[in-house]
């Protein structure tokens, strides 16, 4: 009896940790679709497993852990036979996020976005500082292995490292943005029709931007402002994800505003374009989300006053003020 009531708490946690495996694999596969070769070694300008990875941590908890390690596992086996450098990119991969999801709970940061200070702590902590150690763990080990020539290491770290962060930039705010998503009741038409031109212009906007090839990827950002002061991360996250994937898409393929550069002129200029992108819109819509919880707060204490007030002197708060005769 004992035995099947543990089997019975084990199983859910089997499946979350299968489940969050196959959900890394299959995002390493969209991620891999543009992917770049440096050095002999492939990596991606975005890496949406990291994402997802920290998303899962941040919201389960750290016993899901292992669902990385298999994901990253299924991920190298797909690529290459294996062998005995899997282990140092598996350590790399699990650890990265890990290390991000502990300086997070560190800080005491808050999965609702809520408040500047968590979308500084989500940008130093989780993105720059966490994944430093997959890009340096993972290059590290190609190169002992030598699958990877001592000349190329610092390149694919450095492209390691800024698709990792990418990861955490773009994807982790989205997915904690969706776990608070619920249809919305009582919504304005004029909110819908703002939304509705928010989506249309953004890509509209976004394709002109990396089509043409004058360069135009300044113009995204207006409407990345526009959703993170009118619809905060809901608005903002998705935003930022389009704008991402499509550049990525051009610079990859050294079309619209990337024609005629290098390899790694494209990837600079990519990559300064996706990190300016998300910060704008992860700290305004942080900014701003405090700002309004902030109002709310205010507005509360301001009507629980006024029932204080109505209960020691029925009515008062509900005369003229200033009182009569002392406009002056």
């Amino acid at each position: 009896m004992v035995r099947t009531e543990e089997l019975r708490r084990l199983a859910p946690a089997a499946l979350t940790i299968l489940v969050l495996a196959g959900v890394y694999y299959g995002t390493a596969q969209i991620g891999l679709l543009e992917q770049v070769v440096i050095a002999g070694a492939r990596v991606t300008p975005l890496w949406p497993p990291t994402g997802i990875s920290l998303s899962c941590l941040l919201l389960l908890g750290l016993w899901t852990w292992p669902g990385i390690a298999l994901g990253t596992l299924l991920v190298v086996a797909s690529l290459s036979p294996l062998d005995v450098s899997v282990l140092g990119i598996m350590a790399g991969n699990t650890l990265a996020p890990v290390c991000a999801y502990l300086m997070l709970r560190r800080v005491g940061f808050h999965t609702g976005l809520d408040r500047l200070r968590d979308g500084v702590a989500l940008v130093a902590l989780g993105a720059f500082a966490g994944m430093l150690i997959s890009a340096t763990v993972g290059s590290g080990t190609l190169l002992l292995s030598g699958a990877l020539p001592a000349g190329g290491f610092w390149r694919t770290w450095a492209a390691w490292w800024v698709g990792d962060a990418m990861g955490i930039l773009v994807v982790t705010p989205l997915v904690l943005a969706c776990r608070k998503v619920r249809w919305p009741q009582g919504v304005p038409a004029y909110r819908w029709a703002e939304a509705t031109a928010l989506l249309v212009a953004s890509v509209a906007v976004s394709l002109v931007a990396v089509t043409s090839e004058l360069s135009l990827l300044f113009l995204v950002f207006p409407l990345i402002v526009w959703a993170a002061l009118r619809f905060q991360l809901a608005g903002a996250a998705p935003c930022v994800l389009l704008v991402s994937v499509l550049a990525i898409m051009a610079a990859t393929r050294r079309t619209g505003p990337f024609e005629g550069q290098s390899l790694l002129e494209a990837m600079v200029n990519l990559q300064a374009l996706n990190t300016s992108a998300a910060l704008t819109a992860l700290l305004l819509a942080a900014i701003v989300t405090e700002q309004n919880s902030i109002r709310r707060k205010i507005e509360q204490a301001c009507r629980e006053l006024a029932d204080v007030v109505d209960r020691l002197a029925p009515g008062e708060s509900r005369r003229r003020w200033p009182p009569e005769g002392e406009d002056g």
